[in-house]
């Protein structure tokens, strides 16, 4: 393509689009629609000219033309109570709902490794010592000990916002550290499951695994939903970079990242629910029965919000993405 021809043919055109641009509000109807031609038709030229002739300096004119023709045609618009509502009922529990092949069996394998662990932690005196001295690890797993007294040592107000912040911080980096392949997802993931066997193993080899589990259950149940939900959408954003299937690896990046951007606001209040559980509820005077009751009760509540409304909103189309006019617009791609 010759540019010179190519900016001499469409100079005009891009000269008014720029006019009616200036005048803002000012315009005809037949001007309005005019512009939304001169848009859409700029967007094109501009794409030809990345694909067959980049000319940075007419590129960063363009840009900046098309950016300012697609904020004037689908304007503004505020955040309001009505999509704070629709992100809960609707975009939220569906992206959760989509993901669900990724996070269901990275919950059933990441469980399996925390058992496992536990198993052999418990049943190997060998390990055990090379945890800890042995007084220190009487004194962790004894009635009373530092296992029974962790979720009573501070007070619960406090103890739950520490939690809750400590919890959603590591379900936002799996989200977000996703991209690098997965690969920092699967420490992360690790760390937690290497965490709860050491808990299970230790507890299991004093006599003592039905209190660690009393204590666990009551929040850990939720907690470690959210975990895994926040694991497996970063391992599938991960797969993303990898396999974009139809679309450019960009725009899958993209819409897959905007999902999961608003997953770990979602994912944040769920926490929010599993550490006011384990600052008031697991250090109760309740019986075990009844802790464990409301935390069964607490994962049930957030499975059926996601299978019924979830189920529901992906079926009708929504895949937990942002509205399609607070998207970056998409240039067309030459042929």
């Amino acid at each position: 393509m010759d540019l010179d021809v190519f900016v001499t043919a469409h100079r005009a055109e891009w000269d008014r689009l720029d006019h009616l641009l200036r005048r803002g509000r000012h315009l005809t109807g037949a001007e309005a629609d005019e512009l939304v031609a001169l848009y859409q038709r700029t967007a094109t030229h501009l794409s030809l000219i990345q694909s067959s002739a980049p000319d940075p300096l007419l590129t960063a004119r363009l840009t900046q033309l098309i950016a300012r023709a697609r904020a004037t045609v689908t304007g503004t618009r505020r955040a309001s109570w009505r999509d704070a509502a629709e992100f809960l009922t609707s975009g939220f529990p569906a992206a959760v709902y989509r993901s669900r092949h990724w996070w269901i069996p990275t919950a059933i394998l990441s469980t399996l490794v925390a058992a496992l662990i536990g198993w052999w932690i418990g049943s190997h005196p060998e390990v055990q010592s090379a945890l800890g001295a042995p007084a220190s690890l009487r004194e962790m797993t004894r009635p009373g000990g530092q296992y029974e007294t962790y979720y009573s040592s501070h007070p619960a107000a406090s103890f739950s916002a520490q939690v809750w912040t400590n919890n959603a911080q590591a379900a936002a980096v799996c989200l977000v550290l996703g991209a690098f392949l997965g690969i920092p997802v699967l420490f992360i993931l690790f760390a937690n499951m290497l965490n709860l066997g050491i808990g299970i193993g230790l507890m299991a080899s004093a006599g003592r695994l039905d209190v660690f589990l009393g204590l666990v259950l009551p929040h850990g149940l939720l907690e470690l939903t959210a975990v895994f939900v926040a694991a497996g959408t970063g391992l599938r954003l991960g797969w993303t970079v990898i396999d974009p299937g139809p679309t450019t690896r960009r725009a899958a990046l993209a819409q897959q990242g905007r999902a999961a951007i608003g997953m770990a606001i979602g994912l944040a209040l769920v926490l929010f629910v599993s550490g006011l559980i384990e600052g008031f509820v697991t250090p109760s005077g309740l019986p075990t029965w009844a802790r464990i009751s409301l935390g069964v009760a607490a994962e049930l509540a957030f499975l059926l919000y996601v299978y019924v409304l979830g189920g529901r909103a992906a079926r009708a189309g929504d895949t937990g993405d942002v509205a399609e006019p607070d998207r970056t617009a998409e240039l067309p791609t030459a042929a």
